[in-house]
């Protein structure tokens, strides 16, 4: 493990993170079916419609199809000769003082050039069996029609590379023609948790025991950003079986996550273990929490993001680097998280010369404010307070105080 960077800026660790990172191969999966494994997926290439959106000519209304010039005249009384409900074939020719009732999304007779909506006629009372039908407003050509192409031509793009599967854009891209995409799906990782303090939550404890809580934080951040954790290991305090469980989990998954054993202490064996991982390099960035950082990519071939052990200290190690680095992967045109700007609500101690990522909760108004859901003093272990935590706030290194009513840039977590 290589440990000569020095003490450096968030975006230094971050971007040579990402210079690490390897997109997933992408795979053709059949949208009839296809569901469960398409949402939240990301396309590997952007998409063209296969047929024009709509496909014909089509009405907006339920109402009568009519020749726009029948109705100059209005109020006037026309032949009804029939009826085109939504999904028919039928094309019927219209006669001068003709036309037919129509249905939403039904096509267009190619002799009509207008609808007119059943409000507007006498059937609004009467109901649709009568043969004639009493108009009681003109209409003029095109009136609540759909023209065929008019959302999407044949060949226009309706997805791009980058972009995530949502329910509306799988919507739009079956509605455009497509029978199967080529996405990357969510990368395979694992958790590692190693700690002798550590116990089962629930459990009895000693003095000096403390409950296993980072597997719960960990899956469920991945849970948030939309990655099932595939494997959730605990590992006793000994390097063999730390070496051994990183040799199998990394080759078998995109990513490893670990938490503790990142410092310099005889009992750290994470850093011992990664010590002999050349791909990986140590770093202290200038950041509070999450200081202590150790990531990059294993001989055996995933990548492995052994964070602090402090439970806050963890998730802003997430959210920095872990997130953007798997969002990569996954082929995401957009790896970070946009901010936003808060003003705070109360005043608080800064970090001075580092940057302070301070869990935050929001008060809404006409302008969105701040306040620390933790103490500034001590961030890093203060998981109770973290808890109801809904973003974080970016304070600059230099800045030693945030005062009442400043603007500060926030990550903001929960809609």
């Amino acid at each position: 493990m290589s440990t000569g960077i020095q003490p450096g800026e968030l975006e230094v660790h971050r971007d040579r993170l990402l210079s690490q990172v390897v997109p997933l191969a992408p795979r053709q999966i059949e949208v009839a079916g296809g569901f469960a494994a398409l949402h939240g997926a990301v396309l590997a290439e952007d998409v063209r419609a296969t047929h024009p959106l709509p496909l014909w000519d089509n009405s907006a209304m339920d109402g009568y199809a009519v020749r726009s010039v029948d109705t100059a005249a209005a109020p006037v009384a026309l032949d009804v000769i029939g009826e085109v409900p939504a999904g028919s074939g039928w094309d019927p020719k219209l006669e001068p003082g003709q036309c037919v009732k129509i249905m939403t999304g039904a096509p267009i007779p190619s002799d009509a050039d207008a609808v007119v909506r059943i409000e507007d006629t006498s059937a609004a009372v009467t109901g649709w069996d009568a043969a004639t039908v009493q108009i009681h407003v003109p209409v003029q050509p095109g009136k609540d029609l759909r023209r065929r192409g008019e959302d999407k031509a044949a060949g226009q793009p309706v997805a791009h590379a980058g972009e995530q599967l949502t329910a509306a854009r799988l919507s739009a891209l079956a509605a455009a023609g497509a029978s199967s995409l080529p996405v990357r799906t969510a990368p395979k990782v694992a958790v590692l948790i190693t700690g002798a303090e550590l116990l089962e939550p629930g459990t009895a404890l000693s003095r000096g025991q403390i409950p296993e809580t980072n597997s719960l934080l960990m899956a469920g951040l991945l849970a948030e950003s939309g990655i099932q954790a595939t494997t959730v290991v605990h590992c006793v305090d000994d390097t063999a079986a730390v070496r051994e469980q990183l040799e199998v989990l990394g080759s078998t998954h995109d990513a490893i996550l670990s938490t503790g054993g990142v410092g310099p202490g005889a009992y750290d064996v994470m850093r011992q273990v990664l010590d002999a991982e050349p791909g990986v390099q140590a770093a202290r960035v200038k950041i509070r929490p999450g200081q202590p950082q150790c990531a990059g990519r294993l001989q055996a071939g995933a990548m492995v993001f052994a964070l602090p052990g402090n439970p806050v200290s963890a998730a802003v190690s997430f959210e920095l680097f872990v997130r953007p680095c798997l969002r990569a992967m996954q082929g995401h045109r957009e790896v970070l998280r946009p901010t936003l700007r808060a003003i705070a609500a109360v005043g608080w101690k800064a970090a001075a010369g580092r940057l302070q990522v301070i869990p935050v909760v929001f008060e809404h108004g006409e302008q969105l404010r701040c306040a620390p859901a933790v103490q500034a003093s001590s961030i890093s272990h203060s998981v109770g307070g973290f808890g109801a935590a809904e973003g974080y706030a970016l304070v600059p290194a230099g800045i030693d105080r945030v005062n009442p009513g400043d603007e500060v840039e926030v990550l903001r977590m929960i809609p």
